[in-house]
């Protein structure tokens, strides 16, 4: 049995002895909803959570002296942490590639955004591409393994969801972040395209039994945030400095959730190429929206051909 398996199975369990004491009335269901939010998201952050342990961790206690560079070292954890991923089917090869593309694009905009002075990697190490160590990389590829787990986590589905569009913007922004250095910012348009292009899009979610729903671009400005909260952790830890903070940490401006904003809708749109976006086939209205309990009991709700939807099973698991 894979470890993966293994971690279904005891999932599974933990659910079968849980599951009546949460059945017993609506709060306790509503919370234990939530419980599973939380557990399903910390699961979707495996990735992302090893990196900044290992940011953390060795900022506290790996020597500076070490013959092994500290960036080298972040480089070689990580690979090693993807590898072990992979291996024990926690991460699909197929999802694996379009991390390893965002890897790329990341590195490459990286490399260009440090030759402008926009922040430094002030620690030495031999595995880096000009000022850029290696293992910065793979911080973009943590988004892109969040994502990309929380499709299979959640059963993602879609309403109103426009591809073209998804494409559309994220291309522009990435170039953006190129270009604005030399040109006009086109920030605040791409911020309004964005609203008027998928400001009527869903996403619809299942984190127990209840499919749930919120605006698309909710979701996006929720990874945003978290993100820049991983990012104080990471400069306060030294990995990377900003120039306002050369001279002392202090905390990342909120400007920079902008940034990250247009990030994620770039790293959304590659995921999109392995997970396809599957349109919600019945009414918005039978997701209640975000962990709002729902009011009263529904019949199963049923697909237009009369086919009953089925809904993912109970528990963290995920494939």
């Amino acid at each position: 049995m894979s470890l993966n398996a293994s971690i279904k199975a005891r999932v599974a369990r933990l659910d079968a002895r849980a599951r009546p004491w949460a059945e017993r009335s609506r709060v306790r269901a509503w919370l234990y909803e939530f419980l599973l939010f939380g557990l399903k998201q910390a699961w979707a952050c495996l990735f992302g959570g090893t990196m900044l342990g290992l940011i953390l961790a060795t900022d506290l206690w790996w020597p500076a002296e070490a013959p092994l560079a500290r960036y080298d070292l972040l480089f070689l954890a990580a690979l090693s942490a993807q590898a072990l991923m992979l291996a024990t089917r926690l991460e699909r090869p197929d999802e694996a590639l379009v991390i390893l593309v965002f890897h790329a694009v990341g590195t490459a905009m990286e490399v260009f955004k440090t030759a402008q002075g926009s922040w430094i990697y002030p620690d030495a190490g031999l595995l880096r591409i000009g000022g850029v160590p290696l293992f910065s990389g793979f911080m973009y590829a943590a988004i892109g393994s969040f994502i990309a787990r929380s499709f299979r986590l959640m059963d993602f589905r879609f309403i109103g969801y426009r591809t073209p569009a998804v494409w559309a913007l994220a291309l522009a922004a990435y170039v953006n972040f190129f270009t604005h250095h030399y040109v006009t910012d086109l920030r605040l348009v791409l911020f309004v395209l964005c609203f008027l292009l998928l400001g009527r899009t869903w996403i619809v979610f299942t984190i127990d039994r209840t499919p749930r729903r919120m605006p698309l671009l909710l979701g996006f400005a929720l990874v945003a945030l978290f993100i820049w909260f991983a990012e104080n952790i990471g400069t306060f830890a030294g990995a990377w400095a900003y120039p306002g903070q050369q001279g002392g940490w202090r905390p990342v401006s909120a400007g920079k959730l902008g940034a990250w904003f247009l990030l994620v809708m770039l790293s959304f749109a590659l995921v999109t190429l392995v997970h396809r976006p599957r349109r919600w086939a019945l009414r918005p209205q039978e997701a209640p929206m975000l962990l709002l309990p729902r009011l009263q009991r529904r019949p199963a709700p049923v697909l237009a051909r009369g086919a009953p939807l089925s809904h993912r099973p109970a528990g963290i698991g995920g494939p």
